[in-house]
């Protein structure tokens, strides 16, 4: 199996969704970053061997997006081009995807990663709704037409909004913020903890953004004049008696999740060019960092957010490495809760023995390298971009602090996690 090199990558500014369609669809999004990305290589975008792409929920318009946005991008007719969907990690999904395709020697430059304009989820009408109309289209006579409109009931308008059905799961039916709320009781992780994570991810990304660390943030350009150059989800005038006046939102009875301790429903769009040794010297390509490998887990779907535990756990034993081995650690912040509820599972002996099968704990993840220039909390969380995202920050920042080893990881709704180490290197 050959190596897998990432070359080079960016983003868009993640946009707060606002209750309402915000001004790029997905491919939108996905064209914006990728056409500069592409127009800074040495190569054609005709010359990608494919293009893969993660997205949840692309508009009826996007019917096998990354096919939209390769075209769009200029890539020609000849560069083939395929979707993948698993919920929170599709855009991780897309690069494990390319890389295997690489490593195989199928392919030797490939562009993947995720997109996703949640703030643009439809409306669907509901099932008596639809055998409404199903009825008035098959009547034939004006007899039967008639009947069909007689029959016709307000309630039948209902929708179902798309977004919300998403993001709950059929099997447990739990909605996310619930199976986060199961972490903050089995580990008893209190509020003011939850709070004070999110404020440290606020505070993070304003440190980011005032100090440069972004560089993977690429301008983006609406149709309407109206441009976006950094992550619009970041509260800079939170603190944390702001967040503790904020009343529970999926347990308002009992809970602690908030909507200032979860992550925010944003549009956005990572984007990363893999390549081969063999492509990385034919065009001369620079190396920000290898893909070791990705790895996958299931959890249950009640406890989603646990996910991180056995994907990383898996990493951590194929590759014969402990937790203080890694440098730089990015989890997806799902809910503060769900992180915080990782790494009480990390720590925990009786937790490990009887779920991991360790002799004991797998160890404590120092907080200064974890999420070192925030998270999802503060700058939004696409669901089919975040896994890209986390990705390509995490070799960013192995570069900058001149690191060695990083793991990037994301729960999953449905029960899943995904983990996936990057090693950075300078030369093939």
């Amino acid at each position: 199996m050959r190596n897998v090199y990432i070359v080079d990558g960016a983003r868009t500014p993640f946009l707060k969704a606002k209750n309402k369609g915000g001004p790029f669809s997905a491919s939108d999004l996905a064209v914006q970053v990728g056409r500069e990305l592409l127009e800074r290589q040495s190569f054609s975008p005709k010359e990608l061997n494919e293009v893969v792409i993660g997205c949840m929920m692309p508009s009826p318009d996007e019917a096998n997006i990354a096919r939209v946005i390769a075209l769009r991008l200029g890539c020609g007719k000849a560069v083939p081009a395929w979707t993948v969907q698993r919920n929170c990690a599709s855009g991780m999904q897309a690069i494990d995807s390319a890389v295997k395709d690489i490593a195989c020697g199928r392919h030797d430059l490939v562009l993947a990663g995720g997109t996703e304009a949640m703030s643009r989820a439809p409306l669907l009408f509901n099932q008596r709704m639809t055998d409404w109309f199903a009825g008035l289209a098959t009547a034939k006579t004006w007899k039967e037409k008639l009947k069909s409109y007689t029959q016709f009931r307000l309630s039948y308008l209902k929708p179902i909004i798309a977004i919300l059905r998403g993001l709950t799961d059929p099997i447990v039916n739990l909605n996310m913020g619930q199976t986060a709320e199961n972490l903050a009781y089995r580990f008893n992780i209190s509020r003011q903890a939850m709070d004070e994570f999110a404020l440290e991810s606020h505070q993070r990304v304003m440190a980011a953004q005032e100090n440069k660390k972004l560089a993977e943030v690429l301008s983006s350009f609406a149709d309407n004049g109206s441009f976006f150059v950094e992550d619009d989800g970041v509260r800079k005038d939170t603190t944390l008696e702001k967040l503790a006046s904020l009343k529970p939102f999926f347990d308002k009875k009992f809970g602690s999740v908030t909507a200032g301790n979860s992550s925010q429903i944003s549009d956005g769009a990572a984007l990363l060019l893999l390549a081969s040794k063999e492509a990385v010297e034919k065009y001369r390509l620079p190396v920000l960092g290898r893909i070791v490998d990705v790895q996958w887990a299931g959890v249950d779907p009640a406890e989603m957010g646990l996910g991180p535990v056995y994907a990383t756990h898996k990493l951590l034993q194929k590759y014969n490495l402990q937790m203080n081995d890694i440098d730089y650690w990015e989890i997806n912040e799902a809910f503060a809760a769900q992180v915080l509820g990782c790494l009480a599972a990390w720590e925990s002996d009786d937790y490990c023995r009887a779920n991991l099968g360790t002799e004991k704990a797998l160890g404590k993840i120092d907080r200064s390298k974890l999420n070192v220039d925030g998270g999802a909390i503060a700058l939004g969380h696409p669901v089919g971009a975040s896994g890209a995202r986390i990705a390509l920050h995490l070799a960013e920042v192995l570069q900058r602090e001149d690191a060695q080893k990083g793991i990037a990881t994301i729960c999953i709704g449905g029960g899943q996690g995904g983990a996936m180490l990057i090693e950075r290197v300078s030369e093939v």
